[in-house]
């Protein structure tokens, strides 16, 4: 048996044991496929599925993808063929076969940006998409005749350089005798092939980038990225924010050859499956940490112990956030409750109502603020720090750039932060042309794109957390519109505005310099220590749906009524949105206690902080300082006067105690 006899008949047993594999595990999936309403062209395959099945045709994949991804497709046609009825109806010549799901190895799947050792080896990479180019038309062959003697051969396109189809140097036709001839012409629709044959030659193209995820890489590390070539069913399933789980082998790419210039090789990934995990529901938006049965346990019993006076409880997460910082908890609990959000839900048109909650400080130098933005940042695993003075409009939303003489879209600071939180210090840095841009993101959460001929919609599901200073000293008499000089829309749309004045008091400069001195060790007793907080976060955004409760229905309702009617002093802020910060800030608190329901004490909660920010001080009857303020001595009876002083002033006297 000579070498060819011996390699085809090792391909048609490899075709036979992949096709047995196919009908066993995947045989109302290739049904499915055969089904002329469905728009599947592609069939999934779970690797641990195969390491199951067959260990030794796993490990061939594996180490030779390429020439075992042509053989699956094979099988896949071949079972298609088996199946089809009646058996001279065509079947669809490009379904492929997509794997994914590697087993849980180093060396399988990265989340870190593959070298030059791992070309033509089958890996999984976990990044984010910052960059999704247009769909194009990629010729994967064409057809040439000799001019001599008639006959007809294929040349196929080079991945490796950019899917340049090469003229071939001599006639390669089948034949007993080879011309030899150097003179052909193409073979197109006009010479001679049918245009279903034409169609066939074609496949949709897209390349994307996908980038290291910040999370996961050592302080200091700038975050690697590698292009991704998409092609058939895998293009436009990935959008530009969408963290993606790539599978596919890894290939060299160089531009052809010119004299006098330095080639230019670079390493891109020829997709096999892929896998987008940013667009999942609204639980815990994809979120990186892992909350074990255990550590769900260790919450409810935690809970248990301060169900006689859960307002202890809820401090002790309040003074675990941002430890490093004295004081300032009504900002400590405002930044956690908007790091934990609301509920999103769609109204009955089916629009969809952010659950999201923003938070804007201002406030002079020094009062902690870029430290809540960076604790912040840390808190949530996917986020994203940033600056309004080194952020263009394209930094925050998203640019349309030129690459390779095409454009693509490459994402910016709030695309990135889908699902997360986006932090942005130096917020009134933003150059005034550019401040329009997040308006959309933060009040739709997506951001509309018309650029370059591109026109399309991202979205922005995040949190924005933002700090500034205000602009010269701060005018208590003025209104917040002037002292931000931001304007009236942007303003509305964060749902809390804390405003930090530095003024001088002498009682209180003495406890902060004995908190600096001693460590900053009095009030971190008893907190949690950050993985644990980290975790309760996840936990109870993925896992609590607060639903409101009439005693909370009617004190959200009547402080926005009493806010309604002196509408005067800011009428920018006592808009409908109003009514929806503190829905969403209630469900948060409710969250923050461990509860699938609003109570009053949430909703109490949620005027407090409402009343914190210096625009409507109507309830409690002063403006609350809040850079100065503590921790309570006492939680529950501190609570207990606020909860009577705020039910009191809107004459909801019998919700007490209730």
């Amino acid at each position: 048996m000579d070498l060819t006899n011996e390699t085809e008949f090792d391909a048609a047993t490899t075709v036979g044991a992949m096709q047995l594999f196919l009908e066993t595990c995947y045989d109302n999936d290739i049904e499915r496929l055969l089904d002329v309403d469905t728009e599947l062209s592609s069939l999934a395959v779970d690797m641990h599925t195969l390491v199951e099945f067959n260990l030794g045709l796993a490990q061939a994949v594996l180490e030779q993808p390429t020439r075992y991804q042509t053989l699956f497709d094979a099988a896949l046609h071949s079972a298609l063929r088996k199946r089809v009825q009646p058996p001279t109806r065509a079947i669809n010549s490009s379904s492929k076969v997509r794997l994914g799901h590697l087993p849980a190895h180093p060396s399988l799947q990265r989340t870190k940006m593959p070298g030059s050792s791992d070309v033509g080896r089958l890996i999984s990479i976990t990044g984010t998409v910052i960059r999704t180019g247009l769909v194009k038309m990629m010729e994967t062959h064409k057809q040439y005749a000799c001019t001599k003697c008639r006959g007809t051969f294929t040349v196929n396109a080079e991945l490796e350089q950019y899917n340049h189809i090469p003229k071939p140097s001599k006639c390669v036709a089948p034949g007993e005798d080879c011309c030899n001839s150097t003179t052909f012409m193409p073979v197109d629709a006009t010479t001679g092939v049918d245009l279903q044959e034409a169609r066939l030659s074609c496949t949709d193209y897209q390349e994307i980038k996908i980038q290291e995820q910040v999370g996961k890489l050592a302080l200091g590390t700038i975050p690697r990225s590698i292009v991704v070539i998409l092609e058939g069913d895998l293009v436009d399933v990935a959008k530009s924010g969408d963290v993606a789980t790539v599978t596919g082998t890894l290939v060299w790419r160089w531009r052809p050859a010119n004299q006098g210039e330095r080639p230019d090789i670079a390493l891109a990934m020829r997709a096999a499956g892929i896998d987008t995990n940013g667009s999942g529901s609204s639980g815990s938006g994809g979120s990186l940490v892992s909350v074990t049965d255990e550590v769900r346990q260790g919450f409810g019993e935690f809970w248990r112990q301060h169900a006689a006076r859960p307002m202890d409880g809820r401090d002790i997460l309040v003074s675990s956030m941002c430890p490093q910082v004295y004081g300032l908890f009504y900002v400590k609990l405002a930044v956690l409750l908007v790091l934990i959000g609301g509920v999103a839900r769609a109204d009955v048109s089916g629009l969809r109502v952010r659950g999201e909650a923003h938070i804007l400080l201002v406030g002079d130098p020094g009062t902690a603020k870029s430290q809540f933005l960076k604790y912040a940042a840390k808190l949530v695993p996917r986020s994203v720090l940033t600056t309004g003075i080194g952020s263009t409009s394209a930094g925050l939303t998203v640019t349309a750039v030129r690459d390779g003489g095409e454009w693509a879209l490459e994402a910016g600071a709030l695309v990135l932060a889908d699902r997360g939180i986006c932090c942005i210090d130096e917020f009134g840095s933003i150059r005034d042309a550019e401040k329009g841009t997040v308006l959309e993101a933060m009040e739709q959460q997506s951001i509309s794109v018309a650029k370059a001929g591109i026109v399309c919609k991202l979205n922005a599901r995040c949190s924005v957390v933002a700090a500034m200073n205000p602009r010269g000293a701060y005018d208590r008499e003025s209104s917040l519109t002037v002292n931000t000089a931001l304007s009236s829309p942007l303003l509305s749309r964060f749902d809390l505005i804390l405003v930090l004045l530095d003024s001088p008091s002498e009682a209180w400069d003495d406890r902060v310099s004995s908190f600096l001195l001693q460590g900053g060790n009095i009030e971190t007793s008893g907190a949690w220590p950050f993985d644990r907080l980290q975790a309760y976060i996840a936990h109870v955004k993925g896992t609590l749906n607060p639903v409101s409760t009439p005693g909370s229905e009617q004190v959200l309702t009547r402080y926005y009524q009493i806010q309604r009617q002196r509408d005067s002093l800011n009428a920018a802020r006592t808009t409908i949105r109003l009514l929806e910060s503190l829905i969403r800030l209630s469900q948060a608190h409710a969250r923050l206690m461990f509860r699938d329901k609003v109570l009053v004490e949430d909703a109490v909660m949620a005027v407090v902080l409402m009343e914190t920010t210096m625009l409507s001080a109507s309830i409690l009857g002063s403006t609350t300082d809040a850079l100065h303020t503590t921790m309570p001595a006492d939680s529950q009876a501190s609570y207990k006067e606020l909860e009577t002083l705020v039910l009191n002033r809107l004459e909801l006297q019998h919700l007490i105690n209730n």
